[in-house]
């Protein structure tokens, strides 16, 4: 986390319950000036940026959603070790907003509740309201203000309505002193007083609001990180639970007591229509139906897939034709043959073959983000819970494997949320199958270079976006087998249950929609310009050294021959083919070996590697995937035909390529086993798919 965001600024933090519309506020009060963090000694990803409230430069840090402050996961506890002002870089907050959903106010008033309880300055955003208002809710937001005792305000972040109110509500409670709330469990709280007053050692303070989470949340963060304190405090918990709940359960008890006092606010503060069906009653019906729902989720993701290959062509060929352009100017007007060639082939074909699939990156992240802003992604959710249990996970599991889509590695971190370490560890193995967006470039050029571009129904589905839609499914059937096996060999037991809200329909916010865009935008460019870079010129050095004096020529070869010669001699030819004959089976020459060998650090790579292979040695500017199309072997024979493309498609699909996963699997997991087993596994399957594609699609061609 980058401290200097919050030096002597103010600092904000957003809570709040899952599908409050949080993100969309954090959106609309930081703009881009966001970035993603962790605080030292935090593993859990946060959302920082600034903003500018009332002309006062402020930090805003966007938390996890959670339901409440019992916390039984990482995520959940970052929220209280936050509200407890013990991160180190943010310090005690300012204030807290806390976002409400005006169309839940009952359940979303339990957390904002617990918030209100503690000593921090407070300003609840009711959000959603042009939802309620379509509902036919009405809310009197004076008299919610009064019955919480801080300030309400009313709005839509996704339109921006509210927003001018809500800096001025957060500028007001800046500068006034915050007033003395009352509690829901008096007893408790005084109980929990004096236990913190009595665990307190100099340089060592305990907060009443810890002890209380710790006394309520048996088994959860808080206790345990008093018996690592005090490991002897567990049989004083024990009888201080028993003596105030009289043998029931505290968070038995906290529940009625915080919902009655809730209910006796909603009741004098929301009007309902009456209970009608409404159309989004009916949609909901159809999308959640096991058939019906399951065709249309396939049905939407294949026209997201046409539509990558249909709509991203364009664009691609105007990136492919500028880097063109771009390497021929260098060639002519750079004089030194060995900077024009680093210039030219390292540099501009290395980075310019990956950066030409930005276009289909985008469109496809584009299309998932307005999924889950219109609420359909929960929908899609709820469909593989089913699926999900019959892997011996619960739905829960779904959540991170869908984020593993853009990235395994936030998917993997969001496994945070799952409770039990069985579901995690099976949800963090199968993670890395899903289709990351590293993989779509791998995919793009080899599907453009070797799947013919036939469209069917008339121009409405096209075959190239049918096999990259084979190449998800196929990640996602691995990843569900891999779960399914697991649950059912080293990861017995039963599964953990699953709360899942579906949200309401929204129409999405272009703003919001378009930040988040840049944000993926953004980290892919990011890697291109720093990892793919570095790549791109260490294989260029590789690929062009030792250099080949002018005698060592064959007499009487053109250039061509010349750079071939001087390329299979060099460093990275002479060790691509010290290992090609291990995988010769799969159809690989050396330079197809050297380019899957310098990816594993990060799958995306082979690109840039291939694109500065074929550039040095090729006698003019064509594109990539003419080069890779007309490479040959030796004995004249064509290198890529289309069983070894559909091999090194599966291949990507089933291996695991990324330095990145790996170490935040031996971070999640805390030991190097599962990653050493996830490496050894995905790899193995990913040669034994590329070996079946190649040797049986080259038998039935030849047959």
């Amino acid at each position: 986390m980058n401290t200097e965001l919050q030096d002597k600024l103010p600092v904000i933090i957003t809570l709040g319950n899952p599908n409050t519309g949080k993100s969309t506020l954090f959106n609309a009060l930081t703009g881009m000036h966001q970035q993603v963090g962790n605080f030292p000694g935090v593993t859990v990803e946060s959302l920082h940026g600034e903003a500018t409230i009332c002309d006062r430069p402020v930090t805003i840090i966007d938390l996890p959603g959670t339901y409440s402050l019992a916390a039984q996961s990482p995520d959940e506890m970052l929220a209280i070790e936050m509200l407890l002002g013990r991160i180190d870089e943010v310090g005690t907050p300012d204030v807290v907003v806390v976002v409400v959903d005006a169309n839940n106010l009952r359940r979303n008033l339990f957390l904002a509740s617990q918030i209100l309880e503690t000593p921090l300055p407070v300003v609840v955003a009711l959000n959603m309201m042009d939802l309620a208002a379509v509902n036919g809710t009405t809310i009197d937001v004076q008299g919610l203000a009064s019955a919480l005792q801080c300030p309400v305000v009313p709005m839509c972040a996704a339109r921006g309505e509210g927003l001018q109110e809500l800096h001025q509500a957060i500028a007001d409670t800046l500068d006034q002193p915050m007033a003395q709330r009352p509690v829901v469990d008096p007893t408790l709280r005084a109980a929990a007083v004096d236990l913190a007053t009595a665990l307190t050692t100099p340089g060592s303070p305990l907060s009443p609001i810890e002890v209380e989470r710790a006394l309520i949340d048996k088994g959860g963060f808080a206790e345990q990180r008093l018996l690592i304190r005090d490991p002897d405090l567990e049989p004083r918990l024990d009888a201080l639970r028993d003596e105030l709940g009289g043998g029931r359960s505290l968070a038995t008890l906290e529940a009625q007591h915080r919902y009655g006092a809730i209910n006796e606010i909603v009741n004098a503060v929301e009007v309902r229509a009456s209970e009608q069906t409404r159309a989004t009653d009916l949609i909901d019906r159809v999308l959640n139906h096991p058939v019906a729902g399951s065709l249309i989720f396939i049905l939407t993701m294949a026209i997201v897939f046409q539509s990558v290959f249909a709509w991203a062509g364009p664009l691609m060929e105007l990136i492919d034709g500028q880097s063109a352009m771009l390497g021929e100017l260098i060639n002519a007007k750079v004089q030194s043959p060995l900077m024009a060639s680093f210039l030219s082939d390292g540099v501009v074909a290395g980075v310019g073959s990956v950066i030409i699939f930005l276009p289909q990156i985008i469109i496809l992240f584009a299309f998932i983000i307005l999924l889950e802003d219109t609420g359909y992604m929960s929908r899609a959710a709820f469909l593989m819970d089913r699926l999900m249990r019959w892997c011996g996970l619960s739905g829960q599991s779904f959540i991170p494997m869908l984020s593993s889509f853009a990235c395994a590695v936030p998917g993997i971190m969001g496994t945070r949320v799952i409770p039990g370490a069985r579901d995690r560890i099976a949800t963090i193995l199968a993670a890395p199958f899903m289709t990351c967006s590293a993989r779509l470039p791998v995919y793009a050029l080899l599907i453009a270079a070797f799947v013919p571009p036939h469209t069917y129904l008339g121009g409405w589905i096209n075959l190239q976006g049918l096999i990259l839609l084979t190449l998800y499914l196929l990640g996602m059937v691995a990843g569900v087998l891999t779960a399914y096996l697991l649950s059912r060999t080293f990861l017995r037991g039963p599964s953990s249950t699953f709360l899942l809200e579906m949200p309401p329909y929204r129409v999405p916010n272009p703003r919001s929609m378009a930040i988040k865009l840049y944000g993926r935008a953004k980290i892919f460019l990011r890697r291109a310009g720093t990892v793919i870079f570095s790549v791109a010129v260490v294989i260029w050095f590789l690929a062009s050294f030792p250099r080949m004096e002018p005698n060592e020529h064959i007499a009487g070869s053109d250039d061509r021959i010349a750079a071939q010669l001087a390329l299979e001699n060099s460093y990275l030819g002479s060790a691509s083919k010290s290992v090609a004959p291990l995988f010769a089976p799969l159809g690989w020459d050396w330079k197809v070996t050297a380019g899957v060998l310098a990816s594993f650090p990060a799958r995306e790579v082979v690109i840039a590697v291939l694109g500065t292979i074929y550039a040095i040695d090729a006698d003019d500017q064509v594109s990539l995937i003419d080069r890779i199309k007309q490479s040959r072997r030796p004995d004249g024979t064509l290198v890529y035909t289309l069983p070894m493309a559909l091999g090194l498609m599966v291949f990507y699909a089933l291996c695991l390529q990324c330095v990145a996963t790996i170490a935040v699997m031996r971070r999640e997991t805390n030991t190097w086993r599962w990653p050493i087993f996830a490496w050894v596994y995905m790899t193995t399957l990913g040669y034994a798919g590329a070996l079946l594609c190649y040797q049986l699609g080259t038998s039935l061609s030849t047959a």
